[in-house]
């Protein structure tokens, strides 16, 4: 096991010193290990009392392995090379990750555009086999993808109970139907775990161990890593990083995560997630921020900021101020972050466990793919490029001044929050425009791939502070894709998510600003070219 590490600077480095001792007088670390559901308060208990199963999963996980690695000697005897992942929020960015790191081909799929839904069925169709996997049993992503591939395999000539195996709880509507169509192999995961705390469950172990990762080696290292972490020592990193999440004063509420040579492929989303939807809810939490080593957050110098750095441990590693670096295993760092989030609800007084604003997005997109609306009229055009906004857009006749008028509406402490909902292969580089607004608005900038980030950050900015902006890119496609069964298609689909999620922030008082791309290669190149020539107009922005 690669050794774990930690070190902490300025306010997160006070607020430890100041905490930790109550923190292990009160044997906060053997009762989480302990599934003491009292930690979080009596509204928290009925829920808390079955999402706890994280604190064991890595060693009552060890009895999947021997299936899933017959499972996947099978799969290759039999020509399949290519492990397709179909999953939303945890049940797709922790394998992601696990097998990013590892250097292990997983493909993912974990969007409705239609493009990118065609692209990952275009690919060695013949060679596939896909994970179907959805805690609940009933994602509409997941079985519309599950619909989908299943027609493409039977017009192919392939069998589709070969190539399909789920992932999901017991008793789920997706476990029920699997065994009834005789999928090739239904897993189930412990129920008593949360999504986005599923990593080292089936949801994180099926899909990468088919694919090739030595998940016997990586539950190892997670059970040594829980190990460490049950002790009640002021030497405990969990502890200590969930004081820096949840204790510093005043409290640094948006967390900037930098991969700073750790190695660890796209750790930062998986962490996103898992912070932003255990911790934004009742008005509080903490805000992650997906960033770069040389990112405007990083030296901003802002009271509300920290900074968390994943190194590698061999690194010699100088802090700035208010900074913390963390070094160690992914397996280690998976556990360590988990148990220090559940750590970081006690100290903010919320339930970690839950995710109350979740539904409301869905519920609206459901709701409008009943209705069909037509798209309202644009407030104005530029370019390929239509503009909705509410009255606070004023006068504004350009993307520029459109988004200027979005930023001067940012507080001291507030956040803008990008949202694309775009084929996130295709069109990796508009994730540079992040860098761009953080420049030009002085304040943290998060950037999510619709409708994924719906199942991550998405609580987070509904049931979190008031303190957000938001800036919405959709786009016309060049195709749409029927989805089998259902009378909507995965355009529809994708559509009906955005205007969904921009109907519950304005419920919410959030103001939204929405850029339709009516030519998406163009229109991309359009909003990189106006983003980037931002910076110089940081001055013309409010920051009252």
């Amino acid at each position: 096991m690669r050794t774990l590490t930690y070190a902490a600077s300025g306010a997160a480095q006070h607020a430890i010193a100041q905490h930790i001792t109550t923190l292990v007088d009160d044997k906060v670390a053997t009762r989480i290990f302990a599934k003491d559901y009292t930690l979080w308060g009596a509204d928290a208990e009925p829920e808390s009392a079955i999402r706890l199963g994280w604190v064991e999963a890595p060693a009552v996980s060890q009895p999947l392995v021997g299936d899933i690695l017959e499972l996947r000697d099978a799969l290759r005897a039999e020509g399949v090379s290519r492990i397709l992942l179909c999953g939303m929020g945890g049940s797709s960015l922790a394998p992601e990750v696990i097998a990013g790191t590892a250097g292990v081909e997983l493909a993912v799929l974990d969007s409705t555009d239609p493009e990118q839904v065609s692209a990952a069925m275009a690919v060695r169709l013949a060679e596939t086999a896909i994970v179907v996997s959805s805690k609940s049993g009933s994602t509409v992503e997941t079985d519309s993808h599950r619909r989908v591939f299943e027609k493409a395999f039977s017009d192919a000539g392939i069998d589709p109970k070969s190539r399909i195996i789920t992932v999901t709880d017991p008793g789920s509507p997706l476990d029920l139907a699997s065994r009834e169509a005789g999928y090739r192999a239904v897993f189930n995961a412990d129920p008593n775990v949360g999504g986005r705390f599923s990593a080292l469950t089936a949801f994180g172990l099926v899909p990468c161990g088919l694919a090739g990762v030595d998940i016997q080696a990586f539950l190892d290292e997670a059970e040594e890593a829980a190990r460490i972490l049950n002790k009640d020592s002021a030497e405990n990193i969990g502890l200590a990083l969930g004081i820096a999440f949840g204790r510093t004063s005043p409290l640094r509420n948006k967390v900037v995560i930098v991969e700073d040579g750790s190695a660890m492929a796209g750790f930062p989303a998986w962490a996103e997630q898992l912070i932003a939807e255990s911790t934004g809810k009742l008005g509080s939490g903490v805000l992650p921020v997906v960033a770069g080593p040389n990112a405007p957050e990083v030296t901003s110098g802002a009271e509300d900021l920290l900074v968390v750095r994943l190194v590698d441990p061999d690194a010699d590693v100088e802090l700035g101020e208010n900074e913390v670096a963390i070094a160690g295993g992914l397996a280690s760092q998976m556990m360590v972050w988990e148990f220090a989030t559940a750590v970081a609800g006690r100290l903010l007084g919320i339930n970690p466990f839950d995710q109350p604003d979740v539904e409301a997005a869905k519920v609206a997109a459901r709701g409008l793919l009943d209705a069909r609306p037509e798209l309202t009229s644009p407030t104005f055009t530029d370019g390929v490029v239509e503009v909705r906004g509410g009255d606070w857009l004023g006068s504004a006749a350009t993307i520029t001044d459109a988004v200027l008028a979005l930023l001067a509406r940012l507080g001291a402490d507030g956040y803008l929050s990008v949202q694309a909902y775009l084929d996130r292969l295709s069109y990796a580089p508009l994730e540079g425009i992040r860098d761009d607004l953080a420049a030009a608005s002085g304040r943290p900038v998060t950037f999510g791939w619709g409708p994924r980030f719906l199942h991550s950050t998405g609580q987070f900015h509904k049931g979190g502070p008031a303190i957000g902006v938001f800036l919405q890119v959709t786009a016309v496609s060049s195709r749409d894709l029927a989805i089998p069964g259902r009378r909507f298609t995965f355009g529809e689909l994708i559509a009906a998510q955005a205007a969904g999620d921009a109907q519950v922030l304005r419920e919410h008082g959030r103001p939204v600003l929405r850029l339709h791309l009516t030519d998406r290669a163009a229109g991309v190149d359009q909003l990189r070219s106006v983003f980037s020539s931002l910076t110089h107009m940081a001055a013309s922005v409010s920051k009252s």
